[in-house]
């Protein structure tokens, strides 16, 4: 459905062209299954130039230091991160409201995120292992940029007749922080005296933002010197009144959900990980040179990054499995396997059977977890939005460890 009409991309429009960009190519709209986007107003060729929006659109921390808060930034020691001064700037344009140079843009970014930062404790703890433990870490981290920050905002009180606790809470940096996290587009990296040495690549893009995210289109993006403008080509045609997408990277859904809070539904990126414990769950407990071989792998760095996918084991994890269930008499073969040598069809068939009791197990694990899911649906309507999301991500992992199970069984039918 067309989203042009609505007040909001009407100002939005108007704040940019008097920005010297115009498009025709692109008109907000709302989409099922990934909601608001931008569409083609016309058929787009492969190679086509999509969108050019000028640097003057961009706000970048060149946008910040020209600001009222600049001689702030300037004489705070330390200096101020880049990701804090755009933070700051978003956090005060905000309150600022209807006086905001910025409000058109300000006023179609979301209210709320869900990236896991953003999620209850009692959902977080819904989420696969590895995730819990790097979304506890991302909330860390959030609370301690806070904490670092407070005095800071206490030296711009005199920009405020309110006082700054009230207008730079947790909650509006937390907001800020996904903003800039979610939304903000690749510079090349520049330095500032009156800034840390903490890279300086981020600038939020009005209106380019509304572009979603397919793992399956390529794009070309990037700021171009020449016209100061940051450009984005498609490698894909689109058909007139079509979605039309960007790429953010070859991320999982686990990357997706933990830095941009959605899931990527048939995600040929998406797989399940494999966890060290895991991973020797399965195998002989008496085997004397387990810790030999954990050792190896952890070496020759086959301990991370195990996972099942679309098909089936990756091959790092099959080639750490068969080192693990290399026999005695075989060990000295180890270095053989890490190159892809066949050593018997006896370390073959092991190295299977043990790869199809742990994605059994992981099928297990995730069907308990999805009844889990719906049990607390049931339970806290005012957590479902939340819930949802979490019960996405398990639903594509069990697709994934599915079809891995189908791919094992007709590998280990060679052995029958």
């Amino acid at each position: 459905m067309n989203e042009s009409h609505k007040s909001e991309f009407i100002e939005l429009r108007k704040w940019l062209k008097a920005r010297k960009f115009q498009d025709s190519n692109l008109a907000p709209a709302c989409f099922p299954g990934t909601g608001r986007g931008l569409m083609s107003q016309t058929s787009l060729q492969e190679g086509q130039m999509i969108i050019s929006l000028p640097e003057s659109c961009l706000l970048t921390t060149d946008t910040v230091i020209r600001s009222y808060l600049g001689a702030y930034i300037t004489k705070w020691k330390p200096p101020p991160s880049p990701r804090l001064a755009l933070c700051t700037f978003l956090v005060s344009e905000k309150h600022a409201g209807d006086r905001s140079l910025w409000k058109p843009y300000l006023e179609i970014l979301p209210k709320a995120y869900t990236c896991p930062v953003c999620l209850e404790p009692e959902v977080v703890n819904l989420l696969p292992k590895s995730l819990k433990a790097k979304a506890e870490e991302q909330r860390a981290h959030v609370q301690e940029f806070f904490a670092s920050s407070r005095d800071f905002f206490s030296s711009l009180q005199p920009l405020f007749a309110e006082a700054v606790d009230s207008i730079f809470s947790y909650s509006a940096l937390l907001w800020a922080w996904c903003t800039v996290n979610t939304r903000a587009v690749y510079l090349r990296p520049r330095q500032r005296e009156c800034l840390s040495a903490e890279p300086d690549t981020c600038a939020l893009a009005p209106y380019l933002d509304l572009l979603n995210h397919s793992p399956r289109v390529q794009v070309k993006a990037a700021f171009n010197e020449e016209t100061h403008s940051y450009e984005i080509r498609t490698t894909s045609r689109w058909r007139k009144h079509e979605e039309v997408f960007i790429c953010y990277g070859p991320h999982d859904n686990q990357r997706l959900f933990l830095e941009y809070g959605f899931v990527s539904v048939h995600n040929p990126h998406a797989c399940v990980y494999v966890s060290r414990e895991i991973l020797v769950k399965y195998l002989p407990s008496r085997d004397k040179q387990m810790d030999k071989k954990i050792s190896i792998l952890k070496d020759h760095g086959y301990i991370e990054n195990l996972t099942f996918g679309w098909d089936g084991p990756s091959w790092r994890l099959l080639t750490a499995l068969k080192l693990l269930c290399l026999e005695a008499e075989k060990f000295t073969c180890w270095k053989k396997v890490l190159i892809g040598e066949v050593i018997s069809d006896t370390n073959e068939k092991t190295s299977l059977d043990i790869a199809q009791k742990i994605c059994y197990y992981f099928i297990e694990e995730t069907n308990a977890m999805l009844q889990k899911v719906s049990h607390m649906k049931a339970e806290k309507e005012a957590l479902i939005n939340q819930l949802t999301l979490v019960e996405s991500l398990w639903m594509e992992e069990l697709k994934i460890l599915r079809a891995s199970a189908e791919t094992l069984h007709s590998l280990q039918t060679a052995f029958t």
